[in-house]
């Protein structure tokens, strides 16, 4: 019954009260249960993973040095890698198409941009569907350094590559759409990866190692060091895409690369910006066309049969 006196009234304005104190504090502690939940989900979802378990060869005694992140608004450079890894950003199950790219970020092998040549797009390939792997590789030309590209920057690509597959049960992943994609530097790693592939080990003791190094594709993100990319039939097909005002060994040979693609009949699509220059990577708030390349490689994805 409702209150018939002021003091009846009171009362039940109290009680109200209460109930709604409650409810509150129950809607407040399912909401920062499911934020924990959610955070811990995501944590999981973007652990790395050692491309070896033991570290890498010639890495062994420095494998447990921290990396040095230099992170800023806009910015997150890694350097100091001596445990190269993999961290994956899986689909959910729904949106799965079973394809996956292994990113490899740029920065002229001194450091990794993971701001805008790795996370965030490795985030936006799982919310469409495709399960990215962000690669932290070893740096060839950071100071002090004394690892090079082809061995051991490459060993990090190659083992990559077949670290995804031998896992593509687990990752939900198909083998054959395995990508690596480059920006600059890792532009470079991505190039000879597809250039020079092995098909694994039949007689290796860990599946890793009995898995193929080759790319199903390869996506070159204004890569550098072009001059040193050879073509022959049958390589992987290839997404390119640069900017016309970048150096002249990106915005000059990478147009002269795709037309040896086309001479070996090696698929491949070329994207040139008329108004980008180096570096535009990906940025989830970019309005210009470059900033959309993404979206064109989708469409290439799906036009080649790969995804």
């Amino acid at each position: 019954t409702f209150p018939q006196t002021k003091s009846q009234t009171n009362e039940y304005t109290m009680k109200i009260h209460r109930v709604f104190g409650v409810l509150f504090h129950f809607i407040m502690l399912a909401t920062i249960c499911e934020t924990l939940s959610t955070a811990t989900a995501l944590a999981a979802e973007t652990t790395s993973i050692p491309l070896w378990p033991n570290g890498a060869a010639g890495s062994e005694a420095r494998m447990n040095e921290p990396e040095k992140v230099d992170a800023k608004p806009g910015q997150n450079n890694v350097s100091n890698v001596h445990n190269p890894s993999i961290t994956p950003f899986l689909p959910v199950a729904d949106k799965a198409t079973g394809t996956a790219i292994i990113i490899a970020p740029g920065g002229g092998h001194r450091v990794l941009c993971l701001g805008h040549e790795g996370d965030s797009l490795a985030q936006w390939f799982a919310d469409h569907g495709i399960a990215a792997f962000v690669l932290r590789y070893r740096l060839a030309r950071e100071e002090g350094s004394k690892y090079t590209v082809d061995e051991h920057a490459m060993a990090d690509t190659r083992r990559a590559i077949r670290m995804v597959r031998s896992g593509a049960t687990t990752f939900g992943i198909k083998p054959n759409r395995i990508g690596i994609l480059g920006f600059s530097a890792g532009g470079e790693l991505a190039a000879l990866a597809a250039m020079d592939s092995d098909n694994g080990n039949s007689d290796a003791a860990n599946e890793i190692d009995k898995a193929s190094s080759r790319p199903d594709f390869q996506v070159l993100i204004y890569p550098g060091s072009s001059s040193r990319f050879t073509v022959k039939a049958g390589m992987p097909p290839a997404f390119i895409a640069l900017g016309a005002n970048d150096r002249d060994d990106i915005s000059l040979g990478m147009p002269q690369l795709y037309l040896k693609y086309k001479e070996a009949k090696v698929p491949a699509e070329l994207h040139i910006y008329s108004n980008a220059g180096h570096g535009f990577g990906f940025r989830p708030d970019s309005t210009n066309a470059a900033g959309d390349w993404p979206m064109r490689l989708r469409e290439w994805l799906v036009d080649s049969g790969l995804l």
